[in-house]
């Protein structure tokens, strides 16, 4: 199974996977990523059938999507990771926290249900479907996605979203019918031990706000966020949905978020360092330097990590300050900078902040690679 798959942001932080809805591919996700990609690294896959991973002859099944989730993970080295999966996404998080919850540190199971629908039903969508192809269920489709106000003011979104849904291939989108229709995890959630949030919208016709209650009172450690919008409250509402996802997954206050950052950038071997040298005298500042820099500055989604790490590290060149720049030349490291990008860097400082200022720059690079046991 050939799974087509996106995976953004920097090599040290966490990995949180979206698995999409029916009749969608990983676009769906793709306004909320730019507000993840601070904290996650953002895995992004065309579930079976959809977009451009293999469509094999169907029927599928929920644990068949399932077990596609965790291939990606073995074939990506993805020991463990964030999971949140909407509407058929929800359901295979449903499957995954039940037979694979060790895999997991939370999962989100959004606009879902623990059945969603009866087999005769989704029956009569495949067999409307064979007749008149994506077109004839476009227009309800979206009228169950998105709120009369989101369609009337965002024209070029609901075109896209659309184009999306119409890209779908009539044989793969009705074996994840197939797949929806047979799964029933009613008398199985309370084998979900994973931490969960369960989400909703409060206008969502397809799994309403009774669906998601039922969820968040079987599972054995879930809460429940309801939110204004329908199906895709995902798409509709991006950073609301971001927040709710941010709150869950690492916390809701400035200083959790930021020293989950500053752990992904610095490392944790250098954050237990830190935390260790901490005490009444220094306590005030190091709370300081997680609300200021990591909690408001480095979690916004103005600029990749990366970038900022070339900003860090320029600026400590300029200021001649070499234990800090040997910090950020391995927290750059984490944050994808290669060696070439970072000769290149220094070079440029050269020119902007002297000869040596550059040559000290030089110098204590070559210490860290060396230390690191990197080739240039």
């Amino acid at each position: 199974m050939n799974t087509n798959y996106k995976l953004t942001g920097t090599p040290n932080s966490p990995v949180l996977i979206f698995s999409n809805s029916l009749g969608s591919t990983y676009q769906m996700w793709d306004e909320l990523v730019p507000l993840l990609e601070p904290y996650f690294r953002v895995l992004q896959y065309d579930t079976r059938g959809h977009g451009g991973s293999d469509k094999p002859e169907g029927p599928y099944s929920i644990e068949m999507l399932g077990k596609d989730v965790l291939g990606l993970m073995d074939q990506l080295g993805v020991e463990k990771a964030y999971f949140c999966g909407l509407s058929m996404g929800g359901l295979i998080g449903q499957w995954l926290g039940i037979h694979a919850g060790d895999r997991f540190h939370k999962i989100v199971l959004s606009n879902t249900a623990a059945k969603i629908g009866d087999m005769d039903k989704w029956q009569e969508r495949i067999d409307l479907l064979a007749k008149g192809g994506m077109p004839s269920i476009v227009e309800a489709t979206m009228d169950k996605w998105y709120t009369p106000t989101y369609r009337n003011d965002n024209p070029e979104a609901i075109e896209k979203s659309k184009a999306m849904f119409l890209s779908s291939e009539v044989a793969g989108y009705s074996s994840c019918c197939h797949a929806i229709g047979g799964a029933d995890f009613r008398n199985d959630l309370s084998k979900i031990v994973t931490p969960t949030l369960v989400i909703t919208g409060d206008d969502d016709p397809v799994t309403n706000v009774v669906h998601a209650e039922f969820l968040a009172e079987k599972i054995t450690d879930a809460r429940l966020k309801v939110l204004s919008g329908r199906h895709l409250v995902s798409a509709e509402i991006p950073r609301q949905y971001a927040e709710a996802l941010l709150d869950f997954f690492i916390g809701m206050s400035t200083f959790d978020r930021g020293m989950h950052v500053r752990e992904t950038v610095l490392g944790i071997e250098h954050l237990s360092k830190i935390k260790g040298k901490t005490n009444a005298f220094t306590d005030a500042f190091q709370e300081l330097i997680a609300n200021v820099p990591w909690g408001k500055v480095w979690t916004r989604p103005g600029l990749k990590k990366k970038e900022r790490s070339f900003i860090t590290l320029s600026a400590m060149i300029a200021m001649g300050k070499e234990e800090e720049f040997k910090m950020h030349v391995r927290a750059a490291f984490n944050n994808g900078v290669t060696v070439e990008e970072l000769k290149e860097l220094i070079l440029q400082t050269a020119i902007y902040c002297g000869f040596p200022a550059a040559y000290g720059a030089y110098r204590a690079a070559e210490e860290i690679l060396n230390e690191k046991g990197i080739k240039y």
